[in-house]
């Protein structure tokens, strides 16, 4: 057929290779939006460093007496025991988390429970390696929020789009302080479900009850605690908050709308 035809091959294969460039240029405008995306917010998001005084302890020996010395007379059978002590307190950096800028001004949004010790102190790192060290402004009593506040100005800062048009299946971008180690981490992925309910635990005995939760397949890790999920132009629809453990890409985030709200009420103070 193609030997009798030689033109029906030409157009079939200019139709063919028409169509595979077709199939891909989706593709390539999603990469494309999430990458300007990542560019627009990478700048406001924030890594937080959790520090505090621990005890230093030292080890040392003891000489203890051995019973055998009543029988035989003497100090020939002494022991030397290894004990612990207390030695003072050196500065440690013990845990870390995420944030990011709501305000030209320095206003930072996290998780309450990043930021819940108040013994400890925050410093808080750039996306460009610059640090500052953060006082807490707020704690949200309900919501695991809190908002934290730098000093300086011209920060750049991120803006909230409106969580309540979310749709399972769109497309969200996740970027945090991972393990507290690999900062401004990115992910990708989808919304999972809306109006979520867990109850999230800390790991050591404290836990709460969250609602209205975005759950999404984005990875979010360790230290991810306090960062933002956006969408594709870049702006906030959730906090991300918790992991289903024992699952795998099961992330809750605090909606947009009710993270917008408490920084307007704060701001407002």
């Amino acid at each position: 057929l193609m030997k009798n035809h030689p033109d029906t091959f030409a157009r079939l294969f200019g139709t063919m290779s028409t169509e595979t460039k077709d199939s891909t240029a989706p593709l390539q405008d999603t990469e494309t939006t999430v990458i300007d995306a990542v560019k627009k917010a990478n700048p406001a998001v924030v890594a937080i460093t959790i520090s505090k005084n621990v005890p230093v302890y030292e080890r040392y020996y003891e000489n203890v007496p051995s019973p055998f010395n009543d029988f035989f007379g003497g100090d020939f059978f002494n022991f030397s025991v290894p004990r612990v002590r207390e030695k003072g307190t050196e500065k440690k950096d013990v845990g870390g988390g995420s944030g990011f800028l709501v305000s030209e001004d320095g206003y930072i949004v996290t998780n309450r429970h990043v930021v819940e010790d108040n013994a400890a102190e925050y410093t808080v790192f750039l996306n460009d390696g610059k640090k500052y060290t953060a006082t807490v402004t707020a704690r949200d009593p309900v919501l695991d929020l809190a908002v934290i506040k730098i000093g300086g100005s011209g920060f750049p800062h991120l803006s909230f789009s409106d969580s309540d048009r979310l749709e399972v299946g769109q497309t969200v971008i996740a970027i945090g302080n991972a393990l507290a180690e690999f900062r401004n981490t990115v992910s990708v992925g989808v919304i999972s479900g809306l109006s979520r309910s867990i109850v999230a635990s800390d790991g050591r005995g404290q836990s709460e009850a969250l609602d209205q939760l975005i759950q999404t397949d984005a990875g979010i890790n360790p230290g991810n605690s306090g960062g933002p999920l956006l969408n594709r132009e870049g702006e906030v629809i959730g906090v991300n908050v918790a992991v289903a453990s024992g699952a795998e890409n099961i992330g809750f985030a605090i909606s947009g709308n009710s993270v917008k709200s408490v920084v307007e009420s704060i701001q407002k103070k």
